[in-house]
C-alpha cells in the first residue's frame, strides 16, 4: 500500500499499487485502479511512481530477510503457515505458537498427527 492525498479534501488514502492500473498528469495527477475507479491525488507521477518502486523494494527485501533468517518471522505474533488436509506443511516446531488446532476445522490435524 501506498499513501496518498486526495486533491481537494486533503484526506489520506492508502492504495493498493499492485492494483493501479495507470497514472496520468491531466494536468491534475489522476491514479485509475483495475476496477475502473480513478482518484485526483496531490502527488506527481514521479512521486508516485517512487513510492511504488520503495513499497516493492521493502517487500522484495523481507522476502529476502525471511529467506536467509527463517527465524527472523518467528519472533512475530502472528505466524503463517501452509495448510493442507489438515495438517502444517513447513512446520519445524508444530507444538509453537498460539494456535489451536483443534478448535478450528480446516486446522485440525486429526488422530495421530
Amino acid at each position: 500500500m501506498i499513501m496518498l492525498t486526495r486533491y481537494l479534501s486533503g484526506e489520506r488514502i492508502a492504495v493498493n499499487c499492485d492494483a493501479i492500473e495507470r497514472v496520468e498528469e491531466t494536468p491534475d495527477t489522476v491514479i485509475t485502479i483495475t476496477n475502473g475507479s480513478k482518484h485526483v491525488v496531490q502527488e506527481s507521477i514521479e512521486e508516485i511512481a517512487e513510492q511504488i518502486r520503495m513499497e516493492k523494494a521493502a517487500t522484495l527485501a523481507l522476502a529476502a530477510k525471511l529467506v536467509a533468517d527463517p527465524e527472523f518471522g518467528r519472533s512475530a505474533a502472528a505466524r503463517l503457515r501452509v495448510v493442507r488436509d489438515g495438517g502444517d506443511i513447513d512446520d519445524p516446531d508444530p507444538g509453537a505458537g498460539g494456535t489451536d488446532h483443534g478448535t478450528h476445522p480446516g486446522l485440525d490435524r486429526g488422530a495421530g498427527h
